[in-house]
């Protein structure tokens, strides 16, 4: 696991806790505005968590 996934996964879970605490506060719109792009935000990381995997897994390949 590299940088980019562990930024996708506290995205993520940044973005859960902001979607349950909109049920909570009166900002309900804001917050959950907010849980939804953290949780693509974290998508976005473990994306290109995946993309950089991918590159050295095939220069790995290259050097065999």
């Amino acid at each position: 696991m590299d940088r980019e996934h562990v930024k996708g996964l506290a995205d993520k879970a940044k973005g859960a806790i902001h979607q349950r605490r909109c049920r909570s506060t009166y900002r309900r719109q804001d917050v959950e505005a907010e849980g939804k792009i953290d949780k693509a935000t974290g998508s976005a990381h473990n994306t290109a968590g995946d993309v950089k995997d991918a590159e050295r897994d095939a220069a790995d390949a290259l050097k065999k």
